[in-house]
């Protein structure tokens, strides 16, 4: 049990530091305040489960992650992405490595099978297109430089302002050199060829923008995030809440579900505590926000204060990200086999990402612009004994808010006929192009539910059903708005708008927020020998 629901929590009148969200962003800030300044953290969660989107759901003999598909470098127990988790989780979630072909594209008649390994990746690049050679090795050379570039990019939003002000243009400039340009323009830079271009940002999912419109930066964390392969979380994305739980109580802290934060209260420009939606006010000397920029200054602050802020103008011109469908589908049979497959499936009515994007928005009956068949089952070795004869699929389409327009001033559970007419005609085709992609598992399918961008608003608070928070488009980049730092003393940003999207993107958002909190390089502290970290730990700062 890693949660108490808030009507049964008997909570303190003030803690150090209140975390409102438990997505991974804000139990990781919550776990490394703990560990780091011995500081008792309450993390509250509106939902009633925590882990935001790592948490799971389910349904009589089945069970489904929400938002965790395939983490990246994890597998590589020397990667600086597996020493961040090792070190929130005090090493108790275990990774359960994909298959060296982790991720297949279908594009039409166009195929191509994604293995793990920059090197394997390069050669069946230059196989398939053996005129391409040139233009190959220039977008992996961009790739990495992005990456390498992205660490002072980074670390420039939590430096101290003198840094800042004397060097933060040059941390700054050699990632914003390709994040201010999008994905399409930057690999006009290597090759005009429709197919390689395609079969280079097939995974665009992945940040939920398409290349016309996706900064080149977000697209490269991206790719070299998965250059060396992908693994999974053993016990299913929910094992993640639960390896970090326990740092947070050990140091006095609870996670609180069913409790919704009304308001950030603020008192002299300083944020001093939250109220809660019953009226309840707890105090603390840091308040951290895991629900988003666009959210925190929304409809967290007061309009008065919020209308005051530069911050609130500046947010509103910054648009959020793609919202989804997902199918949640479960089946009879072996966890794993024939088409139940740990790798993922990523399929394409056609070349132009762009355009079946757009097609699709104007018209809910077009081709779905893309289909992400991730089988959960097939991926985590202890789902077979867990669930003895069963099997989970999940596939998952890019979809506007707008479609679901009507029903936005409807409530969870009541959106009325039209809407569950509507979603049954989703569910169908979805179950069509199921049918189509892996036959033999469609076959198989006993159960099928599917959420839509009101299930993510409802369940995450998310704007618009937002994926993945601010939309990575050049401009989220090049605002000075996204970080884990706010105008307000006392409040912080976690999770992906203090970093950028995706699980890790969300788990160093939670590294850079206790950075700025505390005024020390954690990440550079987990890298460091156990020895080491441990004499640099310090006490709880003085109030």
């Amino acid at each position: 049990m890693i949660a108490t629901a808030y009507k049964h929590s008997t909570l303190a009148s003030e803690y150090d530091a209140i975390v409102i969200g438990s997505g991974i962003g804000g139990l990781s800030v919550a776990a490394l305040l703990a560990k780091h300044a011995a500081q008792r953290v309450l993390v509250l969660e509106r939902h009633y489960t925590a882990g935001g989107f790592t948490h799971v759901f389910a349904r009589p003999g089945f069970e489904w992650d929400v938002g965790v598909h395939y983490v990246g470098r994890v597998a590589d127990s020397r990667s600086r992405e597996r020493a961040a988790f090792d070190h929130v989780t005090e090493g108790r979630l275990r990774w359960q490595a994909l298959p060296e072909i982790f991720d297949r594209i279908r594009i039409g008649e166009l195929h191509f099978d994604v293995a793990a390994g920059t090197e394997r990746y390069r050669d069946d690049l230059r196989r398939q297109f053996p005129a391409e050679r040139k233009a190959i090795d220039g977008y992996l050379g961009a790739v990495h430089a992005v990456a390498r570039a992205s660490a002072l990019f980074w670390a420039e939003k939590v430096v101290p302002a003198a840094i800042e002000k004397l060097a933060g243009s040059a941390m700054r400039g050699p990632f914003l050199r390709y994040a201010r340009r999008t994905t399409a323009d930057v690999l006009s830079d290597f090759t005009t060829n429709r197919e390689l271009r395609a079969i280079l940002t097939a995974q665009w999912g992945n940040y939920g923008l398409a290349p016309g419109r996706s900064s080149f930066a977000m697209h490269a964390i991206i790719a070299h995030h998965y250059l060396e392969g992908a693994a999974y979380p053993a016990g299913g994305a929910a094992s993640i809440a639960a390896a970090i739980a326990p740092a947070i109580e050990r140091a006095g802290g609870a996670i609180v579900v069913a409790a919704e934060v009304a308001e950030i209260v603020i008192e002299r420009d300083r944020a001093v505590g939250v109220r809660i939606a019953d009226g309840r006010e707890i105090r603390a000397q840091t308040v951290i926000s895991d629900a988003g920029a666009a959210a925190t200054f929304g409809s967290l602050i007061a309009p008065a204060a919020a209308s005051r802020l530069r911050t609130t103008r500046l947010l509103q011109t910054l648009e959020p990200s793609m919202a989804h469908l997902c199918l949640y589908v479960g089946m009879t049979g072996p966890a794993c086999g024939g088409d139940v497959a740990a790798s993922n499936l990523w399929i394409h009515p056609g070349l132009d990402f762009d355009a079946n994007v757009a097609r699709s928005a104007a018209d809910p009956e077009a081709a779905f612009p893309l289909l992400f068949i991730s089988y959960p089952s097939a991926k985590d070795p202890t789902f077979a004994a867990r669930f003895p004869d069963r099997a989970t699929a999940e596939i998952v389409v890019p979809a506007p808010f707008g479609w679901f327009e009507p029903w936005a001033n409807s409530h969870w559970k009541r959106r009325g006929a039209s809407y569950d007419a509507f979603k049954a005609r989703l569910t169908e085709r979805l179950l069509g192009e199921f049918a189509l992609a892996a036959p033999e598992a469609s076959r198989r399918v006993a159960y099928a539910e599917l959420s839509t961008p009101l299930s993510t608003r409802h369940f995450a608070n998310a704007a618009r059903g937002a994926t993945y928070g601010t939309s990575a488009t050049p401009a989220r980049f090049l605002s000075r708005t996204i970080g884990p730092r706010t105008p307000i003393r006392g409040l912080f940003l976690t999770g992906t708008d203090a970093c950028s999207e995706g699980v890790t993107g969300a788990l160093f958002g939670g590294i850079l927020a206790a950075s700025a909190i505390l005024g020390r390089n954690l990440l550079g502290e987990m890298n460091r020998p156990a020895n080491a970290r441990a004499a640099a730990r310090t006490r709880r700062p003085p109030r």
